[in-house]
């Protein structure tokens, strides 16, 4: 009996794997259809916790082409979801099918979105999605992220083997112009000798404990200088007392005059610094970005660049915003990047469009996604190889190897007569990917051998077998996972 039962529950979900997972986005709409049809309750529950078990292998949201689903399975008599895409207000309300305890949710996004968010249940108690292992880091502690399909994770992050690693030292210096004293971390890059003539630009930036462990700073520096992304610079982290009146408030003036007449002077005699406007670079999130901007705009004879993460000008009636734009122009550079989750982002469009009028060097650019940490990180890299860009590396002399393990979406997907599966590996190791077909009978055996760390690619011809849904399942190590294949002839 029991043998029985569990053999009808594997063929009912093999059936629910079958008839709801097809490659348009209509998936999940038609098993949301399909379930609100059946009366029996019991049936009923086992096919939502079949459909939810099935989609644990593929991964949860749901991405179905451009539209994501969200779902929740346990006893709550209310659920919401509240993000970036909600504005973090837990208004939006997930749906419970009826005689079951399974919540959805879906809406389209952007294919390259990358969000942030966290499950509400009951209106009051503020989760992490149980169902999505995907987690960033968060000012108020980690969120769950939603990642679309075309969304490329950020390499360097993760500190990869082999890559030499700088030093991190820590001060407490007197402010005259605040009266009060500041925490602050240095990184001196692996190599750095202070008998050496050698010397290195300098990157300032704020919120330096949020940067050096939320953003993973060092390691993108490491990395980075490594991979020849930037040249090797002097990293300077400020950790602030009180963000809000510091960057924003009344003692904005006060910090700005720190920061360059007394920071400034304190790394330059102790360290190898190339002494030039020019060669340093000021950057910030946020309120981090509004101050960073008063300090270039200030002492542009000191700070000739300026890098803004999703900048908040609006403090003070927007004060630096409106002192930029209105002119005159300094010889200062800029690079912000924001997201149009923000909301921010029409201002700092504005911000773009009236620097380019009046004839500024700035780079900007906008990404599907919101204001965070996930979205800042990212962009750390590439602001300062903008400013100080390193020397090419010959790709044989380095092979990038990715931070995390995974496959990718087949393509083309549906296929005939021959598809390409590509997939990353964060370690070397025995790797197999196999294609089965839904009753668990292997169908091809593309890979089977140990492989290098790095991304690698193969092609599934299937040749003589009917169309219909393969599963693809590459196995490395401890890890696994298995996509869709949609094979039409």
């Amino acid at each position: 009996m029991f043998k029985t039962k569990m053999k009808t529950r594997y063929l009912l979900l093999l059936l629910v794997l079958f008839t709801f997972t097809g490659y348009s986005q209509t998936g999940f709409l038609n098993f949301l259809t399909y379930i609100n049809s059946i009366s029996d309750p019991v049936r009923k529950a086992e096919v939502a916790d079949s459909f939810v078990n099935a989609h644990k292998l593929t991964g949860i949201p749901i991405k179905e082409g451009n539209m994501a689903v969200f779902l929740y399975k346990n006893t709550a008599n209310t659920m919401s979801i509240a993000g970036d895409f909600t504005n973090w207000e837990p208004t939006v309300a997930m749906n419970k099918i009826v005689n079951t305890n399974l919540f959805y949710y879906f809406r389209t996004f952007e294919m390259n979105a990358r969000l942030d968010y966290k499950l509400v249940v009951n209106g009051s108690t503020w989760i992490l999605d149980p169902l999505n292992p995907r987690q960033c880091p968060g000012g108020f502690g980690p969120n769950s992220e939603l990642a679309m399909p075309d969304y490329i994770q950020p390499w360097e992050i993760s500190q990869r083997p082999g890559v030499p690693v700088g030093k991190l030292l820590s001060y407490s210096i007197p402010s005259t112009n605040t009266n009060s004293s500041f925490t602050i971390y240095v990184y001196l890059p692996a190599g750095y000798d202070s008998n050496s003539t050698k010397r290195y630009p300098a990157v300032y930036v704020q919120d330096g404990s949020d940067y050096l462990f939320l953003a993973q700073a060092p390691t993108v520096l490491d990395n980075a200088i490594d991979s020849g992304k930037i040249e090797p610079v002097i990293g300077v982290f400020v950790r602030p007392n009180n963000r809000n009146t510091e960057y924003a408030g009344d003692l904005r003036v006060q910090y700005a005059a720190f920061f360059a007449l007394e920071l400034v002077p304190f790394i330059d005699a102790r360290y190898k610094t190339i002494p030039d406007k020019n060669k340093r670079l000021v950057l910030g999130d946020s309120f981090g970005g509004n101050i960073s901007a008063i300090i270039s705009w200030n002492y542009p004879q000191i700070f000739a660049n300026c890098g803004l993460h999703s900048g908040a000008f609006w403090p003070n009636d927007y004060e630096i915003y409106n002192t930029i734009v209105a002119g005159p122009k300094k010889d200062i550079k800029y690079y912000a990047i924001w997201g149009t989750y923000e909301s921010l982002y029409p201002n700092m469009r504005s911000f773009r469009d009236s620097l380019i009028l009046q004839g500024y060097q700035i780079y900007t650019k906008e990404f599907p996604e919101g204001h965070s940490w996930g979205l800042w990180r990212a962009n750390t890299m590439n602001m300062i190889s903008w400013f100080f860009p390193g020397a090419p590396v010959a790709i044989n002399d380095k092979v990038f190897s990715p931070n995390s393990f995974d496959v990718y979406q087949n393509s083309p997907n549906p296929f005939n007569p021959e598809t390409k599966i590509v997939f990353q590996l964060p370690a070397s190791g025995k790797t197999t990917l196999i294609v089965y077909d839904l009753s668990g009978k292997v169908i091809a055996e593309l890979v089977n051998e140990d492989l290098a760390a790095g991304y690698h690619s193969v092609i599934f011809q299937p040749g003589d077998v009917s169309s219909g849904i393969y599963l693809a399942r590459l196995i490395s190590g401890k890890r696994s996972k298995t996509i869709k294949l949609v094979y039409l002839k």
